[in-house]
């Protein structure tokens, strides 16, 4: 614990923590306090001036990340017949029906991300007290009750990720990987704040983005400054 601490605070004192850094800066810094002996996770934080209580404020929406995850997904999805032959060749890990239902409710459940096509909602409404907790409730408007079943699948095993604002106020995100080169998580950043600020829902007054922060899975956070797009 006293190692990871000097190292926590080492970390901080490599960049001025309430400086607000251009993304590229911030990328830099997160990137080079990234020392953990594992591949940790590179995370944004966006703190929003809305209140998720009220419908038109609410903040939700999906971003392909131009330079992936860096993480595998697997996907299932609730499909039959061709849409389940489409979903197979698009490279679902699972397709299913009342089996996949079987399979969720016996909390066998090997998947990252669930999709389905409108006529299987009905069937996937039995388990979605499972799914919906856990993020994976089908919704079209993510993209994932669709009947382009192959444009779904291959949005999931790329660099599709989903985002939903929270009670706070704050939405989090994985945004690449701290083996990414600085270019490839620049871009994925970047891409990931012009979709929440596209998300912007009608209701939301005032300033929007409030703070932004970038860190690593075991580093320190950096704050990012939320105009960027000002200049970008």
């Amino acid at each position: 614990m006293a190692k990871q601490g000097k190292r926590m605070a080492a970390a901080r004192g490599s960049y001025e923590r309430e400086t607000l850094h251009s993304v590229k800066d911030a990328v830099a810094a997160v990137k080079s306090n990234a020392k953990a002996k594992f591949d940790e996770t590179i995370e944004i934080a966006i703190n929003l001036g809305v209140d998720p209580r009220h419908a038109d404020q609410m903040v939700r929406g999906v971003c392909n990340l131009p330079q992936g995850t860096g993480r595998t997904q697997r996907v299932a999805v609730f499909a039959k017949d061709a849409k389940a032959d489409e979903a197979r060749a698009a490279g679902a890990d699972i397709v299913g029906a009342d089996d996949l239902v079987e399979m969720i409710q016996n909390g066998d459940m090997p998947f990252d991300k669930v999709i389905a096509t409108p006529d299987m909602m009905p069937l996937v409404g039995r388990v979605a007290r499972v799914l919906g907790p856990k993020g994976m409730m089908p919704n079209p408007k993510v993209g994932t009750v669709t009947m382009d079943v192959t444009k779904a699948v291959e949005d999931a095993k790329g660099g599709a990720v989903q985002f939903r604002v929270e009670k706070t106020g704050i939405i989090h995100a994985g945004v690449g990987k701290a083996s990414f080169s600085e270019a490839a998580l620049e871009e994925n950043v970047t891409a990931f704040l012009r979709a929440i600020r596209q998300a912007r829902p009608s209701g939301a007054k005032g300033v929007f983005m409030k703070r932004v922060t970038l860190t690593s899975t075991m580093g320190p956070g950096v704050k990012l400054d939320p105009s960027f797009e000002a200049t970008a």
